[in-house]
Parts: C-alpha cells; sequence; structure tokens
C-alpha cells in the first residue's frame, strides 16, 4: 500500500501530514515501532515507524539525523506522536523532510502505537491478499485465452484493452512478433523506434521507461526471459509505473502466459529446422533417388522448381583469439537464427538452411544473370551490418551463379562454398564473394580423388598436409602470393605484412618444395595443385560420410 492510502482509513481520520507532502507515493510494506536510540539498524526500505517520540525530544540533531537516514534507506515515513513528549517538531527537520520528500506524520494520543501497528498490518494484508486474487484471476484469463488457440496478437490486444496503451512483442533483436495493433507496430519502428534499437538491445535491467522528445511519447519496456535465458521484450506504448502495483501485476502476468508461449514457439521451430536442415544435406549429398522425390520434397520446405534462385553461404569470420567448439557453435547458432528473421523480412522469398558450421540461403531472384548478384548485394551487405552491430563477429558470403533447376542447387551450393573459401583464403573479412567459373575445376570433378592427392601431395611436398603452425603459414603466404600474379607488394598488402616478410617466406617454399617460384611451369603446377585442394578435402568429407550412412 501507499503512505497516502493510510489517510483513507477511518481510524486513521486524527492524522496529520506535517511534511514531506510529495512522498505520499512511497510504498508502504511493514510497520516498526521504536522503543531505542539506535532504531535506524533495524529498519528496512519501505518499513513505516511509528514511534511517541520519547528518544527524540530536546535531541533535534539525532531527529534531524534520523529522518536524513530514513530517508536515504527509502523507508516510508515516520509517525510521532508530537503531543505525548515533544511540543513541536524543529523547523530544520521539517524543511529537511520537504526537501527529500519523506513524509512525516502526526499521531494522535487516542491511539495506542500497538493499535495504529495491527491496523497498519491489517491494511496491508488485505491490499496484498486482493492483488493476489487479481494476479490469479488475470492470469487465468491470459492462461485461458492461450489454451483456447487464440493468437498471441489477440492477448496483447486485450492486454492493450485492460492497461490501455497498445503492446507490442519483440523477438531477441527487436523484430515484432505480435503487436495488438500490427499497422500501429510497424509504423512505429518504421518512423519513430529505428534510431533507439541498439539502445534498447543493449538494456541490461529487467524494466527501462523513456521517451522520445520529439513526440512526447513515454515507452515501457519489460524483457521476458524464455528458453536458456533468451530474451524478448515487451514493449508498453505508455508509461507503466511500477509504484502502480496492479497495473504492473497486469503486465506480469501478460509476460508469464507470454514466456510459456514463447517457450512452446521455440521447440517447435528447433524441430522444423532440424527436419529442414536434414533434409538440405541430404538433397546436397544426392540422397533422392529420382527427380520426382526430390521436387516432391522440396515443395514441403517452400524450394520450387524452375524458379530462377541464387545460393548464397554464409560463415562467422574466424577470430583472432581461440574459441572452444561448444561456445563457437553457440554463437554461430545465435547468428544464424538472427538470420532467419532477417531473411523473413526480405521483400522476396528467401530459404534458409544450416549444414555443419555454414549457412545456406537460396534467394529467389526475378532478374537474370549478373543483374541478379546485384540486386542481391545491397540486401547481403545490410545483413553484414546488422549482425556486425549486434553481435561481436562479422559474417561474410559467398554467391553462386544463379540456376533455376532443383537438380542443379547441390552445383550452386558448391560454387557458393568455393567462392567464400576463395575469400578467405585472401585473408578478407566481412566480404561478398561472387564465384569466379572454372572450367578446369569442372574438369577436374571427373579425375579419380585418389589420383589427384597424388598429384597434390606430388607437388607440394612438405606443405601438402601441413600440421606444425609455421608450415600453415608458409601454404597460406603462397596461395596469396601466386593469386596476386606474383606481385611482393600486394601479397603483403593483403596478408598485412612486410615486403621483406613475404620474401622471407617464399624463398622458404622455395627450398621446401626445391622449385623455382618464377618459372611459369612451376607456378602453373603449384596454383593448379592449390586449386584442387578445396575438391579433395569436399570429396574425402562427402566418401566418410557416405561409409558412415550404409
Amino acid at each position: 500500500m501507499k503512505v497516502s492510502e493510510l489517510f483513507q482509513i477511518p481510524m486513521f481520520s486524527e492524522f496529520k501530514l506535517i511534511a514531506g507532502q510529495k512522498g505520499v507515493d512511497r510504498e508502504l510494506q511493514n510497520v516498526n515501532m521504536m522503543d531505542a536510540p539506535d532504531i535506524i539498524d533495524y529498519l528496512k526500505p519501505n518499513d513505516w515507524l511509528i514511534t511517541s517520540g520519547y528518544h527524540l525530544r530536546n535531541n533535534p540533531d539525532f531527529f534531524y539525523t534520523l529522518v536524513a537516514q530514513m530517508a536515504e534507506r527509502g523507508c516510508a515515513a515516520l509517525g510521532i506522536k508530537t503531543r505525548r513528549f515533544m511540543n513541536d517538531i524543529p523547523e530544520a527537520v521539517v524543511r529537511l523532510a520537504n526537501e527529500r520528500s519523506f513524509p512525516l506524520i502526526d499521531l494522535p494520543n487516542s491511539l495506542s502505537l500497538v493499535d495504529i501497528g495491527n491496523q497498519t498490518l491489517t491494511q496491508i494484508l488485505d491490499t496484498r491478499t486482493k492483488e493476489l486474487q487479481f494476479a490469479i484471476d488475470t492470469h487465468q484469463q491470459f492462461t485461458e485465452h492461450i489454451m483456447s488457440g487464440e493468437s498471441t496478437d489477440r492477448l496483447l490486444k486485450r492486454l492493450s484493452d485492460m492497461i490501455g496503451y497498445p503492446t507490442i512483442l519483440l523477438d531477441s533483436y527487436l523484430k515484432i512478433i505480435a503487436a495488438s495493433n500490427r499497422a500501429f507496430a510497424h509504423g512505429l519502428f518504421t518512423d519513430r523506434l529505428a534510431d533507439f534499437e541498439q539502445t534498447l538491445f543493449q538494456q541490461k535491467a529487467n524494466f527501462a521507461s523513456f521517451s522520445q522528445m520529439d513526440s512526447h511519447q513515454t515507452y515501457s519496456l519489460f524483457v521476458i526471459y524464455t528458453y536458456k535465458k533468451k530474451r524478448c521484450f515487451l514493449l508498453v506504448c505508455g508509461h507503466v509505473p511500477l509504484s502502480d502495483r496492479l497495473l504492473t501485476l497486469t503486465v506480469e502476468q501478460a509476460m508469464n502466459v507470454l514466456a510459456f508461449e514463447l517457450m512452446k514457439d521455440e521447440a517447435l521451430e528447433q524441430t522444423e529446422r532440424k527436419v529442414r536442415d536434414a533434409f538440405f544435406t541430404n538433397l546436397i549429398l544426392g540422397a533422392f533417388s529420382t527427380r520426382d522425390e526430390l521436387i516432391s520434397r522440396a515443395t514441403e520446405f517452400g524450394l520450387a522448381d524452375r524458379q530462377r534462385s541464387v545460393c548464397v553461404v554464409g560463415e562467422l569470420d574466424a577470430d583472432a583469439d581461440p574459441m572452444s567448439y561448444t561456445h563457437f557453435q553457440m554463437e554461430t547458432d545465435e547468428v544464424y537464427s538472427f538470420l532467419e528473421g532477417e531473411t523473413a523480412a526480405l521483400p522476396f522469398a528467401a530459404h534458409l538452411f544450416v549444414r555443419d558450421h555454414v549457412c545456406a540461403i537460396i534467394f529467389e531472384v526475378v532478374a537474370s544473370g549478373d543483374h541478379g548478384l546485384r540486386f542481391l548485394t545491397p540486401y547481403l551487405k545490410k545483413i553484414q551490418e546488422r549482425v556486425a552491430r549486434f553481435f561481436s563477429h562479422t559474417l561474410s558470403f559467398g554467391l553462386s551463379h544463379p540456376f533455376s533447376s532443383l537438380e542443379d542447387l547441390p552445383n550452386a551450393f558448391h560454387e557458393a562454398a568455393d567462392a567464400l573459401h576463395a575469400g578467405a583464403q585472401m585473408g578478407k573479412r566481412a566480404f561478398l564473394q561472387i564465384y569466379q567459373s572454372r572450367g578446369i575445376r569442372d574438369l577436374l570433378h571427373r579425375i579419380p580423388t585418389e589420383e589427384l592427392s597424388a598429384l597434390y601431395e606430388q607437388t607440394l611436398q612438405e606443405l601438402a598436409h601441413p600440421k606444425k603452425e609455421e608450415e600453415q603459414v608458409l601454404l597460406h603466404t603462397l596461395f596469396v602470393f601466386l593469386e596476386s600474379n606474383c606481385q611482393i607488394s600486394e601479397t603483403a598488402k593483403k596478408l598485412f605484412v612486410h615486403r621483406n616478410t613475404v620474401i622471407y617466406r617464399i624463398d622458404k617454399c622455395e627450398n621446401l618444395l626445391g622449385a623455382d617460384l618464377k618459372d611459369p611451369d612451376t607456378i602453373f603446377q603449384i596454383r593448379f595443385a592449390l586449386r584442387m585442394k578445396p575438391l579433395i578435402e569436399r570429396s574425402s568429407v562427402t566418401e566418410l560420410r557416405k561409409n558412415f550412412k550404409n
């Protein structure tokens, strides 16, 4: 209950407010009676202290200190029988109480402190009982609403009707899940709250209230915790003072029901995601025996045959600091979950799948050839910017050439993966790399992997399968050097090292390989071998999976 409610109790009709008028909205949760000069050590926030004033008489300094300490501790009020042992209250104390908005209440001699305490506790208990019953009834209303199959939008509409403000349910990255008024919600985020997005996302407290200066609109943001402390947000387009218990209880009960609903939806989405990703893996590995089976299964996941599309493969850029596999996988899953929301908001169809540590997005495009790729570029760059804004990672993309037949999707995936690998090999970060057609690589697909591996190992010798860090650095430097047309300065620029370092590494490579890297035939042979490396690795992984499956 609030301090102001004390004056509404018939038994307390003779109570008089001496000072601290602005503090009558303070929360009152307990009553304490003063019987010792060291009472301040036993007081808690929201306590109402009642006293006969015996220890305050003829001691204005102690009186002043007591009021100051109670106000600082967050106590509710101080009630004094001013006509029992005191003649009046010092002006300095009254002035302090007004400055601190701390209520001082004159208690009549006709009521004993015990009666005042008992009546106050009874009123507190009655208030709490009513609040509890209200919370139970409200929770039951919201639960019945969801159990009857009504949508989350409808639940928010009911909440909005009860509290008098529009409400919006947001996911972890402030995308709209549901709203009491969808049109209002989308207009609000487009016109007003886009600039607050980063601030809202970084919000750590369970509740925040903020206002826009231009519109003079106040918003209240509540955090809803779901699966594994994942956060969602309930945005109320109005001021919800935490001191208003009934209003706060209404919002809290709605949040409890929403949390369970969100966890249920998350469980269903995880199951659907696993099924969808399993289908995509089987598609890439060629597990479907007939074209009809492929098209039938693809239709279940929204993929249409004879639809011009582009396959984009994305992966988090490697960090300099090592990270455990479990932590990396959790970070990756979180980013890819974010991407799912981003792609769903695009003005054209996009289908996201996850395979191992990369994600594959199938974008449906209207333009053909390079026009389709240029059409996608600004959208992909915006997604990269948003990932960098919300996460401590950067994301890179490799793009395939446009394709139309679902039977060409595995090849498009490999094109995009090759483009991603090529960009990473060049030391780039947060890049968009379009697949460059390599006729030789297409021919290499027809050669047995064993023969390719033998040629690769014969050409690169000790650098073919580097295990030591120095060998890995040398192989990477050699790759960048050859891709830079053997230009020392260009290689140094791409590797962020001094040109003398590049010269030293290339000399060491020549010694290990017993080759002259100025000879055109040698350069061609080594570049040819390096081009075979991703093809050999992919073929080996595919063969292992097939053996495991059998």
